[in-house]
């Protein structure tokens, strides 16, 4: 390997403590030479001794048991996380200049902490914590055993629900004393009176279907996924097959022999492992095509629903957020919001929880179009007791709706039910109601993340703001691993890491970073030149000349970059499959845009032109050169 096409993670560690240490000094905080020579040695024995894992698994482990010392006022121990401890103190000698300005030598949090030295600690901790190294055998099966357990552990949550249900339905059952049931069966009927008032008007048959980007259980082809093979009796009985699966009448007389010949059966979906970070895969299911068809037209439907609606919009988002992060800056300030993170939160919304809490007429167009059992990557297959594993269309929605009907039924005034908000499985709400929420998700057979949530202190984490005193926290996370050969992934992902350490001050590692970026690649532009490709933050000393030409047809200035360009493939199909495909991905958002403007002309001008047969692969991107 050429020396220079190499990155070496202990040198990146080493130019973000180079960065820490003159930041200190600004600030009076001192690390002599001495400290400084320790703790580059220091790091590159355990580097060199444990290998990455001292990156990617002991720092982090450090990094989490100081966020809990932060947000929950816990002890700190060095000597329990596997770093020696200061003489006298809890606290550990690696960075024990900066713990020492946050920390009491018993491990709690000093009255007045230092933010910047929270800010420093954590980006030297969890700087590996997401790298996506390969994983193994073992991680996979553990992966796999959690979905499995999980499963088993939704048997017993459902025979707790069915009781629940029973005494909803039997309105001859009261109560005469408050217990931990009649609290349950309230917070049901209150969650299920909700979810009937926000989906009163929604119509669950005025929906747009259309295939999603990924791949799916019965692996066609982008271009098959328009050309039906099988669609499931469950879903043709609520979604009628020649209005939601054929272009027009004309497609269904000219297809009545392919009609003849459909298969209606109830195919698994199916499960398959990707890159998360260093402690493993995390599990996607890909739905069947007539599933992921409708359950895209139905979930976006539902998005729209509750982004719009007087209920939801103020409370629970799909795309949008910031209303998360300012809620856990604003918690972080005066401690009045706690940050709830659950566990498995997808795996562990059953089927038998949607059931209980959402309007029959929404329940059952919701059940025709889940899947029912998945295939394991071993072969086996499951029936699935979970509404919908991570994948669906209908996963994210109908968690997050779960959660925020479940968490504003149980809440004690209209103050705490207005200042709820849910994005997903990141939660906000009242400080004061923190520990009766956790009490009431689990309940249901939730599972929250203690290690993650922040009820105390003035820690809070959500939605990607890492907040502490009002200030914003976050580390940069390097996720994808540096390539010796040029990759578009490895270059656009390492341009803008180089460029978020420079917006957080951190100008050693952006040199370092740009330094190999320019030895591999060569010239690559900056964002004074205002060009449409990944560009750098500054110029520096490694800066190489850009080719550059003068455009005479469009009065320009052009240079000649690296750019990223999907690979395109041209498949002509039959031309009603081209007409399903132009009505489901082009047609439904120029009506939507019509439906949704304010002007009476909607302008579509800038909007690209659009092919039917032109289909893009994912993550089949390549560099190419190109005059910008």
């Amino acid at each position: 390997m050429v020396p220079w096409k190499s990155l070496d993670e202990s040198k990146i560690i080493a130019a973000v403590l180079h960065d820490v240490f003159a930041a200190c000094g600004k600030v009076g905080i001192i690390f002599n030479s001495k400290a400084r020579r320790a703790m580059y040695n220091y790091i590159e024995r355990r580097v060199f001794s444990e290998g990455l894992c001292f990156l990617t698994k002991t720092l982090p482990r450090l990094g989490k048991a100081f966020d809990k010392a932060l947000s929950e006022n816990t002890r700190l121990s060095a000597t329990s996380m596997g770093f020696r401890a200061q003489k006298g103190s809890e606290l550990p000698r690696f960075l024990g200049e900066l713990f020492n300005r946050v920390l009491r030598p018993d491990g709690t949090v000093l009255q007045d902490p230092c933010v910047l030295s929270v800010r420093y600690i954590r980006q030297l901790l969890y700087l590996f914590y997401k790298y996506e190294l390969p994983y193994t055998n073992e991680q996979e099966q553990q992966v796999i055993s959690r979905f499995e357990k999980t499963e088993s552990d939704l048997s017993t949550v459902d025979q707790m629900l069915d009781a629940i249900q029973r005494a909803i339905n039997d309105t001859s059952f009261t109560y005469t004393r408050r217990s931990k049931s009649s609290n349950q069966v309230n917070v049901a009927r209150e969650a299920k009176i909700l979810l009937s008032r926000l989906f009163s008007s929604f119509d669950p048959k005025d929906i747009y279907p259309r295939h999603g980007p990924g791949a799916v259980a019965t692996k066609q082809q982008l271009w098959d996924k328009y050309r039906w093979t099988n669609i499931s009796a469950r879903i043709t009985r609520m979604y009628p097959l020649d209005e939601y699966f054929y272009s027009s009448l004309g497609h269904v007389c000219d297809s009545v022999k392919e009609i003849s010949s459909l298969n209606d059966a109830s195919l698994p979906a199916r499960v398959i492992l990707v890159p998360k970070d260093s402690r493993g895969p995390r599990l996607i299911s890909c739905e069947p095509v007539d599933f992921q068809w409708i359950q895209q037209g139905l979930g976006r439907a539902i998005v729209e629903l509750v982004e719009g609606h007087y209920l939801t919009q103020d409370n629970v988002f799909f795309t949008d957020q910031v209303p998360n992060r300012n809620g856990a800056r604003i918690g972080s300030i005066e401690g009045r919001y706690a940050t709830l993170d659950l566990n498995e939160a997808s795996d562990r919304v059953s089927l038998e929880l949607v059931r209980l809490l959402f309007p029959p007429h929404i329940y059952e167009y919701l059940e025709a179009c889940r899947s029912s059992s998945t295939v394991l990557p071993d072969g086996r297959e499951i029936e699935l007791r979970k509404f919908a594993p991570m994948g669906s269309c209908l996963c994210f929605p109908i968690m997050a709706l779960t959660i925020w009907s479940i968490l504003t039924a149980a809440a004690p005034d209209a103050y705490t039910r207005e200042r709820i908000y849910v994005y997903g499985d990141d939660v906000i709400v009242p400080t004061a109601y923190a520990a009766d929420a956790m009490e009431q998700l689990e309940s249901f057979g939730l599972k929250i993340n203690r290690d993650k949530s922040c009820i105390s202190g003035l820690f809070r984490e959500s939605c990607g703001m890492d907040a502490f005193k009002g200030y914003d926290v976050t580390p940069v996370r390097l996720r994808t691993v540096w390539s010796s050969s040029r990759s578009p992934s490895s270059y656009t992902s390492w341009i803008a890491y180089a460029n978020s350490f420079y917006d957080r001050g951190f100008y050693s590692i952006y040199d370092y970073i740009v330094e190999r970026l320019h030895q591999l690649y060569g010239a690559i532009p900056t964002k004074d030149m205002h060009l449409a490709c990944p560009s750098l933050s500054v110029a520096t000393e490694h800066q190489r000349p850009i080719q550059s030409r003068s455009n005479l047809k469009l009065q320009k200035l052009e240079y000649k970059v690296w750019d990223v360009k999907s690979v395109v493939i041209n498949h002509t199909s039959d031309g009603w499959a081209m007409l399903l495909r132009y009505f489901a991905e082009k047609a439904n958002s120029l009506n939507q845009r019509m439906l949704t403007t304010q002007a009476e002309e909607p302008s579509f001008e800038g909007d690209s032109p659009f092919s039917v047969s032109s289909y893009t692969r994912r993550r089949t991107s390549m560099l190419v050169r190109r005059w910008r």
